[in-house]
């Protein structure tokens, strides 16, 4: 294992991790698992309360990333501006797309879901699994372009929300 690898990520550091978001490393420790000692981020998912142990030599293999820098958040809204490319396939064919791009960890195929999904007053409505959907993306989003500035989610929701609605206009 190169050691460049393993300083990557210290504790305190928010990080991204695929399937759940953003979280914070709490620390570092080692466990014994079948005998073999294992090095492991212990991993803080505050608003889940929820808190992972991920093998310090498989977090760059799993996807943990450290948060996007400034300019992929722009990207991100760059994106959220575009207009809505909805698939002619089927729903649950879409909302297995949907699914994994929430799940790749990427901001941006995170905001192209939020984007794809958003709707305005006047649209119809959206069924319970898009809505679901929809929360999970833009909870990603909003959690990501609040920690990159700073912590302040209200904030965050805020400006994501500006950036859509002013879509619409």
């Amino acid at each position: 294992m190169t050691k460049s690898k393993k300083n990557e990520f210290r504790p305190n550091d928010f990080i991204v991790y695929p399937a759940h978001g953003v979280g914070q490393i709490m620390s570092i420790e080692e466990q014994e698992v079948a005998g073999l000692k294992l090095e492991l981020f212990v991993i803080s998912f505050e608003k889940d309360k929820m808190t992972l142990r991920v093998p310090t030599n498989k977090a760059t293999d799993i996807g943990m990333r450290q948060l996007s820098s400034p300019d992929v958040i722009s990207r991100a809204m760059t994106t959220l501006k575009g207009k809505a490319k909805v698939k002619r396939a089927m729903w649950s064919r879409r909302a297995q797309e949907y699914e994994q791009k929430i799940n790749s960890g990427d901001l941006i195929a995170i905001a192209e879901v939020v984007r794809d999904l958003h709707r305005n007053d006047d649209q119809r409505e959206q069924s319970y699994s898009e809505r679901q959907l929809y929360e999970a993306a833009l909870e990603r989003l909003t959690r990501e372009v609040a920690a990159v500035s700073g912590g302040d989610e209200v904030a965050a929701a805020k400006q994501v929300d500006e950036v859509l609605l002013s879509r619409a206009a």
